[in-house]
Parts: C-alpha cells; structure tokens; sequence
C-alpha cells in the first residue's frame, strides 16, 4: 500500500510541477494560444494522484495485490500516462515556440492512453477475482 501512496505523492508533485511549467513557460515566452501544456497538469492529478489514491481505496479493501493482474495494472498504467504526459508537455512546448509537430507526436500520446487503456483491463480482472473471494464467503 506504501508503493500507491508514494506513486500518488510522485502524480501530486509532478502535476503541480507541470502547472507552474505551464504558467511560467507560456508567460516567459508571452504565449496567449491554446497549448497541450495546459492539459498536462490535471492529467498528472487526475489520472496520477486521484486515480492512485482510489486504488489505495481499493486495495486497503479487496487486497488486489495479491493477483498478478494487479502488477500488470501498476506497470502497464504507469508506462501508459507517463508516455501520455511526455508527449502532451512536448507538444505544448512545441506548440509555445512556434514549432509544428507532425502526428506521431499525437499518435504516440494515443499509445500512452491505449497502453493506459491496458493497464486498467488488468486493474478489472484482479478486482473481479477479488469480488468473487468475498462471494465465495
């Protein structure tokens, strides 16, 4: 339970992190258009924090660690927004300093969300086996 609570700690920092990037890169630059920079910060809360805490919910719960599918979630979820969030803050930057970006930069970000997509098919299968213990009680 300790490695979800530092990894939502880990989605806090990095979120407010990226806000004040956010803030500071498009006010340096005196940037007034819309840029994916302006997403990245509630995706890192949203989709880090929150979404790590209720699994702590979860898991304080049904003890979902203990099914392999629950590790898969905690990697395939991981790699997928941390891809997400990479690409989002290099196509905002971009974006900042006038520089067009081709779609690979947005079908990467679309891999980050499908392998995100993954990592909560696996959250579901162990959450499943869990449910299905407490029935057999």
């Amino acid at each position: 339970m300790n490695k979800l609570v530092r990894t939502s700690a880990f989605y806090t920092i990095l979120g407010l992190a990226l806000g004040v990037f956010y803030r500071e890169f498009t006010k340096m630059n005196d940037f007034t258009g819309t840029t994916q920079l302006s997403v990245t910060h509630t995706h890192a809360l949203v989709l880090g924090m929150l979404t790590f805490l209720i699994v702590l919910l979860l898991e304080k719960n049904f003890q979902l660690s203990q099914f392999k599918q629950f590790n898969r979630f905690y990697i395939f979820y991981n790699i997928g927004l941390l891809v997400t969030l990479v690409m989002l803050t290099f196509h905002g930057i971009m974006t900042v300093l006038g520089n067009e970006t081709g779609p690979a930069i947005s079908g990467i970000a679309g891999l980050g969300h499908i392998i995100m997509t993954i990592g909560l098919f696996f959250l579901f299968q162990s959450l499943s086996k869990a449910v299905k213990l407490i029935d057999k009680k």
